[in-house]
């Protein structure tokens, strides 16, 4: 088990210390095998696992520190939640290596950006194998970090470091509150150990108690910075100034969905504070819903699947706020092959087109690049949910239909679900006609090789049949995938008598993605002049969605600007002041008795005398 995290620290390492001696094919390997026997361990272990019927292994390296009762060991811990992330990570990881070798085969920093990829690799399977917080949060700053060194990899250019730093601070806001409970969590249970804190929280706190409540906001804080969602989504559009594979690895398939995973593994802190667990379903419905009508009005083609992200994200975080726990890990994994497939296949077209991103430019490339087109449509059909033959269609159906049916579910919730299916079909779809279809604007520069290529098909295949391993007897309900996370999750509670709603559900759903696809398609195919008219008759409308909903100047006014101020009238710091005055008192004490140093041999004895006949008459006096 050890094995698995040790692999791509290790590469990391022997990348990290050769300096860029390396040459490119050799750093490229080494950083592409290590990640891939991560994968075959984590299959082999994870179908031992299965086999065997047991429900954990855990491994204790040793203790890392002792210190006021507080014992975290650097100790490993695997059950079913963990190796559907960990299989994710590794496979999809790997994937992503073999695919950066074709991609960055140019750059010179080749070694140094495999060197990265594979600290992250670790540092992902880190937090997700770590048997208690303070080793998941080691792993959650660790994934913070290579994210800010991804993103601004290519630092020569402004643009990209300062990408980099909006990255690093915002998801630092949602850390420091993910650390102040951490810190609550141990004051209150006495440990950080994860199976400790599940089975002692609801010994020690109610349901609706304010200690439980309060860490239950604390961490969703948290994983509102790492997974990109409202307040704190800002940074991910922005992060698309890294290297494709980036986008695919770190801002697709992994480490936005940390939040996710942190508030999977500590279901029952959410379960005892309803009212948590409840913000976390709106914050979800909220984000799907901006970052989808953000992702109708974008010309780039990697922020429409940065939007898409952040969008999606928001659905596995509606499906947790109704208690449907399965349903949005399920997701996660579905939503990590098409999306890493999306962003690839970007990153193709991107390549072949001379580092063109513009997708008014573009057009006309089906023939052009037929493996990239159709790799590109499945991935875009899955993430449209395409009724029936994609994978995505039964994770987000099954997300629809618990919040409908769901305990915890309500209209609400639902309404915000069918409207940001719709709108997710409708600009992915837009994306493809935009892209692929029309005249051809700009020339096809370069071609792709095989290890650009496979990737490509394999994660394709993943996003068709993925969604088998969900496939029920009336295509809603979960079956096999829940199975296997029953002894992890706890079910999803669903209201009586709810049963015979489920075709009509089901039905609305595969109803919504072609009325989608329809409107892309009689929108930017057959109406071009109708979609114009609608686009300058609301073009404050459109430009505010395409600002992000105006997030980002609001914290410059909010934030940014009151800070500033404050510092230029603090210019001279205040509190430097006080020393500096310090300073200032003892150089004038200083010049005033350096003048007594005048050298002159009789003001010195003078000085002896008159000091002595002052200590006599004082002795005298106090006589």
């Amino acid at each position: 088990m050890l094995l698995i995290p040790l692999l791509p620290l290790l590469g990391a390492l022997i990348l990290i210390l050769s300096g860029g001696r390396i040459g490119k094919p050799l750093a490229g390997i080494i950083g592409s095998t290590t990640v891939g026997l991560s994968a075959v361990l984590t299959v082999i272990i994870g179908a031992d696992f299965a086999a065997s019927g047991e429900q954990a292994y855990h491994q204790t390296l040793w203790t890392w520190f002792d210190v006021g009762g507080l014992a975290p060991a650097m100790g490993l811990y695997l059950d079913r939640l963990t190796v559907v992330f960990l299989f994710v990570i590794t496979f999809v990881g790997f994937l992503i290596h073999v695919y950066s070798m074709g991609y960055m085969a140019d750059d010179e920093g080749y070694s140094r950006f495999f060197a990265y990829l594979n600290l992250f690799v670790f540092s992902m399977l880190i937090l997700v194998m770590a048997d208690n917080l303070v080793l998941l949060y080691l792993g959650w700053e660790g994934v913070g970090l290579c994210s800010y060194l991804l993103i601004g990899f290519w630092y020569k250019e402004e643009k990209n470091g300062y990408a980099a730093r909006k990255a690093f601070i915002i998801t630092r806001v949602g850390d420091t509150a993910m650390a102040i409970a951490l810190f609550w969590i141990f004051a209150s249970l006495g440990t950080l150990n994860i199976q400790e804190v599940l089975t002692q929280a609801p010994q020690t706190w109610s349901i609706g108690s304010t200690a439980g409540v309060a860490i239950a906001f604390l961490l969703l804080g948290g994983a509102v910075g790492k997974s990109a969602q409202l307040p704190l989504q800002t940074w991910l559009p922005d992060a698309m100034a890294g290297p494709t594979p980036v986008s695919a690895l770190i801002h697709a398939a992994t480490m936005v969905t940390a939040g996710v995973y942190l508030i999977s593994r500590l279901f029952v802190v959410f379960e005892l504070a309803p009212i948590a667990q409840e913000w976390v379903g709106i914050t979800g419905a909220l984000t799907l819903l901006i970052a989808g009508f953000s992702a109708l009005t974008q010309n780039d083609l990697k922020r429409v699947l940065a939007y898409s992200t952040i969008s999606q994200i928001g659905y596995m975080f509606l499906a947790l706020g109704i208690g449907a726990w399965s349903a949005a890990i399920f997701h996660f994994m579905i939503h990590a092959f098409f999306k890493a497939l999306l962003f690839l296949a970007a990153g193709a077209v991107i390549y072949m087109l001379h580092h063109e991103q513009d997708m008014f430019k573009m057009g006309g490339l089906r023939h052009r690049m037929p493996v990239v087109y159709w790799t590109f449509l499945i991935g875009a059909a899955s993430l449209a949910a395409l009724p029936l033959i994609t994978a995505g269609f039964y994770s987000k159906d099954q997300i629809l239909w618990l919040a409908f049916a769901g305990e915890k579910g309500n209209m609400w919730f639902y309404l915000a679900a069918v409207i940001g299916a719709l709108i997710t079909s409708l600009y992915t779809f837009r994306m493809i006609f935009l892209t692929f279809f029309g005249e051809e604007k700009t020339g096809v520069h370069h071609s792709i090789g095989l290890e650009m290529t496979i990737p490509l098909i394999i994660l394709a295949i993943l996003s068709l049949v993925g969604g088998f391993i969900e496939m029920p007897h009336n295509l809603a309900h979960v079956t096999l995938f829940s199975t296997f996370l029953d002894p992890v999750l706890p079910a999803v509670v669903m209201r009586p008598g709810i049963e015979s709603y489920e075709w009509l559900m089901q039905g609305i759903a595969a109803v919504l993605c072609l009325t989608g696809i329809a409107m892309a398609y009689y929108f930017y195919m057959r109406r071009e002049d109708l979609r114009l008219e609608v686009k300058e008759a609301t073009w404050q409308l459109n430009r505010f969605w395409y600002d992000g909903w105006g997030f980002d100047a609001l914290y410059d006014l909010a934030i940014f600007r009151p800070y500033t101020y404050l510092a230029h009238l603090n210019k001279g710091d205040i509190v430097d002041k006080l020393y500096g005055g310090l300073v200032a008192i003892t150089n004038a004490f200083h010049g005033m008795f350096s003048r007594t140093q005048s050298g002159i041999m009789r003001w010195y004895i003078m000085g002896i005398v008159v000091g002595a006949v002052l200590i006599l008459s004082i002795g005298l006096i106090m006589r």
